[in-house]
């Protein structure tokens, strides 16, 4: 891919699990925020090590989830769309963000929209459009409405299963050509469609999906994954891929894993 070589992500310094607003998260499931940490900064290890740069965001008291930076906004073109975010426990965190991408010389681009929309988690790039998912956190008019205002191409895909509440939870593009899809969180009349427009997709069981192997991170030709079975080790072998299997357990009791916990900032997308 022509992008995916510098990310931006946040300590879990203050990571917790003080509330409820996904199916994994369990208040009554403690953190173990020293593993958190040893864990994020084994990710952010292993994609430096694969050839990515990764520029660091500062944590904020009462922002738990401030870690999973890629529901802060969509970035593209050195311009950064401030997600709506769903609940108001997380309704804090992009503003931080938007800080740091003024400070760090990336245009900041307000969208008046009708509903949510939750940021890169939910609006990942294809080629040089995105596809963007709705029905669970984000708002399909909201998209529209980010497409309108930024020129962007933006195919939106109806999620229905609350366990996979953001397109990253679904889809994850590996190349031009490749990717892996977890069909369970995805609507009967759009996956056709999706299929349609990737030439070879790697497919998912229900038990695979439940590891959230969907939610991975690729830097060049090196998958970033929270788990890997053997059948999706060995596809992604076979299409030229190395795959580094990384432990993000803890972030796990919050619902998120690799990608949730990164926002990637070189995206260039075509514009009209």
């Amino acid at each position: 891919m022509q992008w995916g070589k510098r990310y931006l992500m946040c300590p879990p310094e203050y990571f917790d699990v003080t509330y409820s607003i996904n199916p994994w998260m369990d208040v009554d499931e403690p953190v173990d925020r020293d593993l958190a940490a040893r864990q994020w900064g084994t990710l952010k290890t292993a994609l430096e090590a694969a050839g990515a740069s990764v520029e660091v965001l500062p944590p904020q008291p009462g922002l738990p989830d401030m870690v999973f930076t890629a529901n802060h906004g969509v970035v593209a073109n050195r311009q950064f769309v401030p997600a709506r975010l769903s609940f108001d426990q997380r309704q804090g965190e992009p503003a931080h963000t938007s800080r740091w991408m003024e400070e760090h010389a990336f245009g900041i681009v307000q969208v008046a929209t009708p509903g949510p929309h939750e940021g890169a988690g939910d609006c990942l790039p294809w080629r040089q459009d995105l596809f963007a998912g709705y029905g669970q956190r984000s708002d399909r008019r909201s998209w529209e409405d980010v497409a309108i205002k930024t020129g962007w191409t933006i195919h939106t895909i109806h999620l229905t299963d609350p366990r996979f509440y953001h397109i990253d939870l679904v889809l994850c593009p590996l190349d031009d050509e490749h990717a892996i899809i977890a069909p369970s969180g995805i609507a009967r009349e759009d996956l056709p469609r999706l299929l349609d427009l990737i030439p070879q997709p790697l497919i998912l069981t229900p038990r695979e999906e439940l590891q959230f192997m969907m939610n991975s991170v690729v830097v060049g030709s090196t998958v970033v994954m929270p788990a890997c079975s053997a059948r999706v080790r060995d596809t992604l072998r076979e299409w030229g891929f190395t795959v580094v299997v990384v432990d993000v357990s803890e972030f796990l009791k919050a619902g998120g894993a690799v990608r949730c916990l990164t926002l990637a900032l070189d995206v260039e997308l075509r514009l009209p």
